[in-house]
């Protein structure tokens, strides 16, 4: 039985959706549930929940694959991603595009499940939030910060969960703070995330908001992750939430600040200490979210 369980976790194709790693999958839905419990329509249904769930976890795979597509050349050159599955040869790029196609029609097939009155603005939302994700991978070939790109793609992950449970995307603090949370939030641990392959970016000649801030990283990130706190903290205020939040916000200040002592501007680092500062985002901003889904509840 463990021997079957762990066949699978070694399966190329989760590998190739990331699923090997919860990690990476979990952090794309935080900020989906920031947001379906920092917008004033209330608590979500659990109909609701379920669909962001499916959308959000369909469209994160979709775009490994996209990733893993777009550089399948330049990962077999990469000690962290020299044993992904197209690197390495486990499947074909034919495997990879239909297994695309196939993620992408699930997450066509969420929204058109959702209610008529806000189908139409979240298929919107989701068609202009379809080009950046699949553009995304290429951007560390042209643009000095590509990490900012994939914040603004994370931006969709609070945008379409907030038009789903309100119907409308009517500028409001709570919205502006959640989204600017996000984004500051996102740009910050994926920073952190490139840090890891700084030798081999500059080798390639790649480009990486690690590599372009240079000794400033570590301050920019702290920056971010300043910004991402306040801008929950705005977001919380707004709606009123509970007491509870304000422990657990508390708290993930605390862990924020902690999780960056360790991080140095100079490359010579283990990449453990970039694995765990990447978890411990996971853990952070869950705990952030807690806060808000108790806080809501209560």
């Amino acid at each position: 039985m463990t021997g079957t369980l762990s066949s699978r976790l070694t399966s190329p194709w989760v590998a190739l959706l990331r699923w090997n790693k919860p990690s990476g999958r979990l952090i794309l839905l935080i900020p989906a549930g920031w947001s379906l419990w920092l917008n004033p329509a209330g608590t979500p249904s659990l109909q609701l929940i379920l669909q962001i769930l499916i959308g959000g976890l369909a469209v994160s795979a979709a775009g490994c694959v996209a990733n893993d597509l777009w550089d399948q050349r330049i990962d077999r050159e990469v000690a962290r991603t020299s044993q992904r599955p197209l690197a390495r040869g486990d499947l074909n790029r034919v495997q990879a595009f239909t297994l695309l196609a196939v993620l992408l029609t699930l997450s066509l097939l969420v929204v058109i499940s959702l209610p008529a009155d806000v189908r139409l603005l979240c298929l919107q939302l989701a068609v202009l939030a379809l080009p950046p994700i699949l553009l995304y991978p290429s951007a560390k070939r042209w643009f000095p910060f590509p990490q900012a790109i994939l914040a603004f793609c994370w931006g969709f992950a609070v945008l379409i969960p907030w038009a789903a449970a309100t119907g409308s995307l009517s500028l409001s603090l709570p919205l502006i703070a959640t989204w600017g949370a996000t984004l500051c939030w996102t740009f910050s641990f994926d920073t952190v995330y490139a840090m890891a392959d700084r030798p081999d970016d500059a080798t390639l000649k790649l480009r990486s908001s690690a590599l372009t801030l240079g000794d400033s990283a570590v301050k920019v990130v702290r920056a971010g992750y300043g910004l991402t706190a306040v801008g929950l903290a705005i977001a919380a205020a707004a709606t009123q939430t509970g007491v509870i939040f304000w422990i657990f916000w508390s708290v993930a200040c605390i862990g924020f600040w902690r999780s960056t002592l360790p991080l140095k501007a100079e490359d010579q680092q283990a990449a453990s200490v970039y694995a765990k500062h990447f978890a411990r985002q996971v853990q952070i901003g869950s705990l952030l979210l807690a806060g808000v889904v108790l806080s809501r509840l209560g």
